[in-house]
Order: structure tokens, then sequence, then C-alpha cells
């Protein structure tokens, strides 16, 4: 029943910022025409390199497609769904969040719809269309149980990347001030990640695999689903470090909260 209460509080929330964000039509268009450039130019940014390196440690260019789109599908969600998490360090700035404190209604639900990222609308889109189009150019064998271990796997990369957001974001309770870049450097670390991670030094390989666990985002996921031994079966551990990384930015976030102290103005 508490998560059947969650659930309807989230979509009513949810769908007010939304309503407030679709009375400018013309930024709604321009955020997810721009976002969806982002992606078109990197795409072509990869298609150059493969077209002149055909093979990179073993990875094709519809596989290594798939782990750059998983980054920004992922991204995406997380703008469109729960936006909110960029915006916790204004809120904490401004003493704002001393109305979310007052409410019934649980502060992490709140921030999540304090708003709605638009962007993240032409990051889903294309994303989804590049994960489409690399599961059909690389000819998998499909059954029923490779359908359920994908799905399993590409929510457990969504929980792990609003995870991150949340704990990186919560930096904000410690670093108070508005030029915090603390957000930005732990979402810019993605960008190791939208490529086979095995290119890299052991020591990047294990930092990206658990500081902030991007590499269960795209790479993992792409080493079961191409079938690939790079990865070996970490795979498994998916839905694993997803419900850790919940918790583990849950429980900084409650303790960022304990030390919360308004404006004092």
């Amino acid at each position: 029943m508490r998560l059947k209460r969650m659930v309807y509080l989230y979509q009513r929330m949810y769908v007010q910022q939304l309503k407030a964000i679709l009375e400018y039509n013309k930024d709604f268009y321009i955020l997810m025409c721009s976002a969806a450039l982002t992606q078109v130019l990197g795409f072509v940014f990869l298609w150059v390199i493969y077209d002149r390196i055909p093979d990179i440690n073993g990875w094709q260019f519809w596989e290594v497609i798939f782990m750059y789109a998983m980054i920004f599908l992922t991204e995406g969600i997380g703008s469109l769904f729960f936006e909110g998490t960029w915006r916790l360090s204004g809120l904490v700035n401004r003493g704002e969040l001393d109305r979310y404190l007052l409410r019934p209604v649980p502060v992490v639900l709140q921030i999540f719809c304090t708003g709605v990222g638009i962007n993240g609308l032409g990051n889903l889109l294309i994303g989804v269309v590049m994960v489409w189009q690399s599961f059909v150019r690389s000819q998998l064998e499909w059954s029923p149980e490779k359908i359920a271990v994908i799905a399993v796997l590409l929510l457990s990369a969504v929980v792990t990347r609003v995870s991150i957001n949340l704990a990186g974001n919560s930096a904000a309770f410690w670093v108070r001030n508005s030029g915090n870049a603390f957000p930005l450097m732990v979402h810019s670390l993605a960008d190791l990640a939208k490529y086979p991670i095995t290119i890299f030094h052991q020591s990047i390989r294990i930092f990206i695999s658990t500081v902030p666990p991007y590499a269960f985002i795209s790479f993992y996921p792409a080493t079961y689903i191409f079938d690939k031994s790079g990865g070996a079966s970490w795979w498994l551990l998916s839905p694993v470090v997803a419900i850790g990384s919940a918790a583990a930015s849950y429980g900084i976030f409650r303790l960022g909260l304990s030390r919360y102290e308004s404006t004092g103005n």
C-alpha cells in the first residue's frame, strides 16, 4: 500500500511539473532537438573512427554504439523523470528545502519531481533507436531467457544511473556554494563507459566499475548481450550493483540531509 501511494504521489507531482514545462512549446522542441543532435554527432564521430579502424580491441562498431547509446539512454531517463536530483544544489543553497521537509511526503520523492528535463526526451528517443539498431545489425540470437535478462540489465542500468546522480548531487550538503562542480565531475566520468573499458589501464577499469559503477550501465551488459569474454560474468552483478547503488546513494542523501541548516536568514 505504501508503494502504491508513493507511485501515486510521484505521478501527481510529475504531471504538474510537466504541465508547467509544456507551457513553453519552443523551449520544449529546442531542448529535445539539441539533446538528439548531440547524440547524432557522437554517432558520426564513432562512425569516422570505425571507418579507419574496423575493430577496437575485439569490439565492432554496433557493439560500441550500444555502450555509447546506453549512457545517453539512461541519462535521458534520469533527466526526463528524475531531473530534480540536478536541482538539489539550488534547493540547499536557497533554503528551499525547508518546505519539502514540512510536507508529509518523503523528501527524496519530492526532489525527484522538482523538475522535468525535456532534453532527456531527445536523449531517450535517439538512445532507444541506437540500442535497437545495435541489436538488429549485430544479428543476435534471441530467446525468451535472453530477452528477460536484457530487460533486467536495462532496468538495473537505469537504477544505477539515477543513484549515481543522486549521490553526486548530494555533495551540495557539504559543498555549500553555487559553483559546486562535483556533480558535473561525477557525471563526466560516464564518458569512460561509452567505450570498452578493456582499452583502459586496470586501475581505471576497477574505478569505473566500483566508485561510480558506470561500467555496469554499458560495458558489462554488452559483454552478455554480444557474448564477449572481456567482462567474464560480471554482468550477473548488475542487479546487485543497482540495489547497492540505490541504498548507498539514499544513505548519502540522508546523511547530508541531517547536516542541512537552511539559509539562516
